[in-house]
Order: C-alpha cells, then structure tokens, then sequence
C-alpha cells in the first residue's frame, strides 16, 4: 500500500462524480478545429473537439478527463451527447445561411463496440433531421482493427448512411496497409 495510491484514487473517484453530474447538466462544449486545404485555403471541413469547465475546477484537460470517462463507461454519454450537440450546431449554422462542412466526431472504442451503436446514430441523426454525409466519424486503429470482420460490418453500414470515416492515429498500432484496404 501506498497513500500516494489512495489519495489518487480518491481524486480519480471526484472527478469521475463530476463528469456525471457535468453530463446530467451538459456543462460541456464542443469547440470547433477547422480543417483546411492547404493549396486553396478553403475551409474542408472541422472537427469537434470537446471541452469541460469544472465550476471548482476550472478547465479540465481532455487528456485528463476522457481517460476517467472511458474507464468509468461514462464516455458512451459523452459520446451521444457530442453527437447530439454537432447535429444541433449544424443546423443551427445552416439556418444562418452557412455552407457547413463535413464535421469529424471522434468515437471511443466503448461507443463503436455497443450493440446498439448504429442504432444509436441512426436516432440521432433522425432526431436532428441531420444527413450523415454531413458527419466523419474519426476511430483510432486499434477500434477498426479489434475483430476486423464486425468492424467491416459496422462501417459499411455507417457509410450506407453516408458519412465518412477516417482513422486516427493510423501507425500507432500493428496494423498492415493490406488490412487497412478491406475496410470501407
């Protein structure tokens, strides 16, 4: 034992409480990042990038607080809840008047791997009255290539509803460009 250790867990334990009680109250944001082509310095698309204030603690950085949210199953909420949040904006800025490009989302492996993930992207883009070529979903490799073969199944019917998909991080892991071809 190691009192180092208990204090740790003890501050893990707080923070994993706010983020229930900050996604009970959506006390968070989804910035932005545009994505640029460099030779015409068009806008291509964005990504969204979510971010937390803590009322005691002030910003909490999402290298903090996604690991505590994926380790305690809260990052599925989140997930759903940026999701939601994207739709909403979306429209918000096409009843503007703005042309609004493709918007990446990141997915965590918890949300890709649920049984009733495309049913859930399927409500929430139904909800918003949302089209999914306005979406890319972003996943790490080690998402597409754990059990490839279901993988393949999920993004082809992600695709069937029109949104793009990219992998993150790609050479981070073990896979080969070969597997990599098969996916969609």
């Amino acid at each position: 034992f190691d009192g180092g250790m208990e204090t740790r867990a003890l501050e893990r334990l707080k923070l994993e409480t706010r983020l229930r009680r900050a996604l009970e109250k959506s006390e968070f944001e989804v910035h932005y990042q545009p994505q640029i082509d460099i030779s015409s310095r068009g806008l291509i698309g964005a990504e969204a990038l979510i971010r937390w204030t803590d009322p005691e603690l002030g910003p909490v950085s999402p290298g903090i607080f996604i690991p505590v949210a994926e380790a305690s199953g809260l990052i599925v909420g989140i997930g759903q809840w940026v999701l939601r949040e994207v739709c909403r904006q979306i429209l918000v800025w096409q009843a503007a008047g703005h042309v609004v490009p493709r918007i990446a989302v990141n997915l965590s492996f918890l949300q890709f791997r649920r049984p009733d993930f495309l049913d859930t992207v399927k409500a929430i883009l139904h909800e918003a009255g949302v089209k999914g070529d306005q979406l890319e979903f972003e996943l790490t490799e080690s998402v597409v290539m754990h059990d490839a073969e279901q993988a393949i199944s999920i993004l082809a019917q992600l695709r069937e509803l029109g949104i793009e998909l990219a992998i993150d991080d790609f050479g981070t892991g073990y896979s080969s460009l070969n597997r990599l071809k098969r996916m969609p």
